[in-house]
């Protein structure tokens, strides 16, 4: 059973635990507070346990070359590349209003600490768990620091390999044990032939002792569904309330329609998966008692005949005899009473059936 471990407050993660849903806003906000908390309300409103965001301190996370380089995509809110940054990254304060406001409507908030400096800061404000982006998985020094700090981890694993993989789960292992890893395939919008949902149960082999879960960027909601179905219990979808806007992400997000589905199904997909014993269950019942079949004559068998195969037949029958598959136990026994043909055979009229031998 893949280790079990509390995410946030009272919310737990793996075993049998529900799947944990995170919005992922983002930067899809566009840079407007309003839109933030519009964003956080339509989450809570879907049923997602968690909305989160993105915090950069852009000078730890870009070179002075990067952010100065022109930026001239159809999704640019400037000039240069750090003019487009700086219009998508919220304040300090601006966070912690942003928290406020998620704490207010019972919904669980945190980001990705896009570099160190951003991981101090969301510690500071007490996150309940680290998102690692995929963009940060190999980065060792960062990943060892926010491993260190002691919070839940969930960890993203796009554009790594499964040797790189194996290193991130011992660096973390070896300061935090409370950790999840996600497949990803950092596409945006994703195509199904790249999504690999049989890494899932890679990692589940690999790493028997944490949860894994699965952070996607394709279209719809079926192959996120279809990862819980492989056992994914984290799920990570972006999310927009228009995919029209301005920005990398939102085609490849979720509108609100489409979060409050994937929620419905996931939680559906959860009541299906059940126990995982086969057994036959009360709900099935009616049709065993209408249809199920049973062990009758095929032709007569007077008092004290020993039973051979070819005097049995499976049939729907009234009464109810001895269950099919106990046909051949029937087999080397004494029958007790006359059996007429077509008639039921009950355990009754049959010496020692479904009797223990002595010892």
């Amino acid at each position: 059973m893949p280790l079990t471990f509390e995410l946030c407050p009272g919310r737990m993660v793996g075993g049998n635990h529900p799947c944990f849903i995170i919005a992922e806003i983002g930067q899809n906000h566009q840079g407007d507070i309003k839109i933030a908390k519009e964003m956080i309300k339509m989450a809570k409103d879907c049923g997602a346990d968690c909305a989160k965001f993105q915090k950069s301190n852009l000078s730890c996370r870009f070179n002075k070359q990067a952010l100065e380089r022109p930026y001239n995509s159809k999704n640019s809110w400037g000039e240069t590349y750090s003019d487009h940054k700086r219009h998508l990254e919220f304040s300090h304060e601006q966070y912690r209003e942003l928290q406020k406001y998620a704490t207010e409507l019972s919904i669980f908030f945190t980001a990705s600490g896009m570099d160190e400096m951003a991981v101090r800061f969301l510690d500071e404000i007490n996150v309940p768990f680290f998102k690692v982006a995929s963009a940060d998985t190999n980065n060792f020094p960062y990943l060892e620091e926010t491993a260190k700090k002691g919070r839940p981890m969930v960890v993203s694993s796009g554009m790594q390999s499964m040797e790189t993989m194996r290193r991130v789960y011992k660096t973390v292992k070896n300061h935090n044990q409370n950790f999840a890893i996600l497949q990803c395939t950092s596409a945006y919008p994703l195509e199904a032939e790249d999504v690999n949902l049989r890494v899932i149960t890679e990692y589940q082999k690999e790493f028997p002792d944490i949860p894994i879960g699965y952070s996607g960027h394709e279209s719809g909601i079926y192959i996120s569904v279809a990862a819980v179905a492989l056992g994914a219990k984290v799920i990570e979808r972006h999310v927009t309330l228009d995919k029209t806007w301005k920005g990398s992400d939102h085609a490849a997000s979720l509108e609100p329609s489409e979060l409050a589905e994937l929620v419905r199904s996931i939680r559906l997909v959860e009541r299906a998966l059940g126990s995982g014993v086969k057994q036959m269950l009360p709900c099935e019942k009616p049709c065993h008692d209408k249809l199920g079949k049973s062990v009758v004559a095929k032709v007569k068998i007077p008092r004290g005949t020993v039973l051979t195969l070819d005097m049995l037949a499976v049939k729907v029958a009234e009464p109810m005899g001895v269950a099919a598959e106990d046909i051949f136990q029937l087999v080397g026994k004494t029958v007790t009473e006359d059996i007429e043909e077509d008639e039921s055979v009950v355990p009754e009229l049959v010496d020692s059936y479904g009797k223990k031998a002595k010892c």
